[in-house]
């Protein structure tokens, strides 16, 4: 499976697409505000720019990416107001994968912009979106020519499958169950993919230009524990349920692997300690509850079943890695019994996401 031409979310705006559920990831985005005003406060004390050039990594599709962009486009206008300064152009670079659906982005960047000027007023008018697609594990910019790179979500998401994961039979990713070999192999690709980031982002920024970055990750040292794990050997259980009752092919199951590392705190800081670019500013570890509308307005009863919310965020982001290996044709069996038994767990435990942001300068 090549990671770079199947790996998307769920295109489109229908039931089962990343647009319309992707609340979780944008209650997530609204977590790391204070992180995003300090960056762009640190910055604008000594750095005031005629021209401010933003990059958002991994933007995926739906009303997401341009609520990132709303959010750090806004704290850049009270920056600046609070400090005297005349609001900058801005140029705001949205990036994913070629196969990400930018088309959906574009119908929506009109409506940005008047939800821009409501808030804004003038000044809205110098916001510039424009597309970059392509992997974020190579250049994606010219040289010095970014000012802040925000990403959320994405960098757990890993270049391609690890190599050496045959032993890891009955599982399709680390588990409680996987081989040490299979959990070292995991975090070797992490660690090589994420150095390489790095690096192409420290060619990119402008000297103490400032990354906010938030991965989907773990607090405890064990990379298969059930914080960050959990939600996959859940999927595992549906599909070899269909593996026993003979709907999908042993080997089939045996040959699928989640290309994705949900990377600690200690080990984010230690590939950016080894590979020297940046300086760590802060890092931050927040949860947030498995179904996205916990504590919140269901906008039909349909959202009032945690276990249908959770298995429609899944089945967002995991359907097309499904479809590339197994076919359609078992896409809503899968998910039919996964919300079954997501339903049961969630009953009986407490289930949240781990997330760590994590800001950085470019060292000068």
């Amino acid at each position: 499976m090549e990671v770079v031409e199947v790996l998307c979310m769920k295109g489109g705006v229908g039931d089962t697409s990343y647009a319309q559920n992707s609340l979780l990831q944008k209650k997530v985005i609204s977590l790391t505000k204070p992180t995003i005003y300090e960056a762009i406060t640190n910055y604008y004390c000594n750095n005031f720019q005629a021209t401010l050039r933003i990059a958002d990594l991994g933007c995926s599709s739906g009303p997401n990416s341009l609520f990132a962009v709303l959010e750090i486009v806004t704290i850049v206008d009270k920056v600046c107001k609070k400090m005297g300064n005349q609001l900058p152009e801005i140029q705001v670079f949205l990036n994913d994968l070629p196969g990400n659906d930018f088309n959906t982005i574009f119908k929506s960047v009109s409506k940005f912009r008047k939800d821009l000027e409501k808030i804004m007023g003038v000044g809205a008018e110098s916001c510039f979106v424009s597309g970059v697609p392509g992997s974020f594990y190579g250049r994606l910019f010219p040289s010095k020519s970014i000012h802040l790179i925000h990403s959320s979500y994405s960098l757990q998401w890993l270049s391609q499958v690890p190599k050496g994961l045959e032993s890891n039979k009955g599982n399709i990713y680390m588990a409680s169950s996987s081989p040490p070999c299979v959990l070292k192999s995991y975090y070797e690709q992490f660690q090589s993919d994420f150095s390489m980031f790095l690096r192409c982002r420290s060619e990119e920024l402008v000297e103490r230009g400032s990354m906010v970055l938030t991965f989907l990750g773990r607090k405890s040292d064990d990379p298969s524990s059930k914080e960050c794990c959990y939600i996959w050997e859940l999927l595992a259980v549906a599909l070899s349920e269909m593996v026993r009752e003979g709907l999908i092919e042993e080997e089939k199951m045996d040959s699928f692997n989640i290309p994705q590392y949900t990377p600690s705190p200690y080990e984010i800081k230690c590939e950016a300690e080894k590979e020297g670019s940046f300086t760590i500013d802060r890092v931050e570890v927040s949860e947030v509850n498995w179904n996205a509308y916990d504590g919140e307005f269901c906008p039909s009863d349909a959202h009032k079943d945690g276990g249908h919310n959770v298995t429609m965020l899944m089945r967002a982001v995991a359907e097309p890695l499904l479809v590339s290996h197994f076919g359609d044709g078992i896409i809503d069996e899968v998910f039919s019994r996964y919300q079954k038994i997501v339903a049961d767990r969630m009953s009986r435990e407490k289930t949240e996401f781990v997330n760590v942001t994590v800001a950085m300068t470019k060292r000068g």
